[in-house]
């Protein structure tokens, strides 16, 4: 039946930045469809909050522990507490990240490093990380990267952002070439306007909000529901044919 090939019971997934908002609701969804899930945040706290409120949903079994995306040694003892924990990983989700809004002429080189260290070279040793357990284990395994609309867009006072979300997409495409061999599929979800933390201070300015809000077809920005179900359909069966692709849920906004 092909509702079973969107089934994720019995494997194990790991989502970053995962306490709130985009990567609660990735959480949630994987978790929901069966999956084991850690939850894993620079805010150990919350991600442990969160895995009980995931756990009490039904499907997998979610726990939560802390990640520094900055830290090769906290990324590396993530993946090493998953294994410990459930055996191994099959999928994970990229999803950690940080935005700094200045503009170009005055961002801050420091700001600037930082943002790459978390957005970008922090996603990717984590990938490395488990793609080497997912190789050592010879089973398939599904990395899903969160992208944004600002990977093919410029965005505004956001240089760093629009940088690292512009290469992740580009390492997604690489790692899918590296990697398909050995049945590792990697793909990015490209968010578009979302009702988060981080997008708090644009919602709050209303003239800007206004003019997104006009700019989507669909007439209303996203709630981190609204990615649930391509986060299930990328880390399951039903997309065992598709990597190295980005799949941008923004409501028609590249279409307009």
């Amino acid at each position: 039946m092909i509702l079973d090939t969107f089934s994720l019971a019995g494997r194990t997934g790991i989502v970053t930045g995962a306490s709130r908002g985009i990567g609660a609701a990735l959480a949630q969804a994987i978790c929901e469809a069966g999956a084991n899930v850690v939850i894993a945040d620079i805010l150990e706290d919350k991600a442990k909050e969160t895995a009980a409120a995931i756990s009490k949903l039904g499907g997998g079994r979610a726990i939560g522990t802390v990640v520094d995306m900055r830290s090769r040694t906290s990324i590396q003892a993530l993946v090493d507490t998953t294994v410990k924990e459930f055996g191994t990983v099959d999928i994970l989700f990229n999803n950690a990240g940080t935005i700094h809004r200045t503009p170009c002429e005055d961002f801050d080189a420091d700001v600037f490093e930082e943002e790459i260290k978390v957005n970008l070279t922090g996603p990717f040793l984590l990938s490395q990380a488990c793609a080497r357990v997912m190789i050592a284990h010879k089973h398939k395994g599904k990395i899903v990267n969160t992208g944004s609309l600002l990977a093919v867009q410029g965005g505004r006072t956001v240089p760093a952002y629009a940088a690292s979300k512009g290469g992740l997409v580009q390492v997604t495409k690489t790692m899918c070439n590296d990697w398909a061999k050995y049945n590792i599929l990697v793909n990015a979800i490209g968010p578009g306007w979302v009702e988060t933390d981080n997008t708090a201070p644009l919602r709050a300015n209303t003239e800007r909000y206004e003019h997104i809000t006009e700019r989507i077809p669909l007439g209303r920005w996203a709630k981190p529901a609204d990615l649930m179900g391509v986060a299930v359909f990328l880390a399951s069966d039903a997309s065992d044919y598709i990597t190295g692709q980005i799949i941008f849920v923004d409501g028609g906004w590249l279409a307009f």
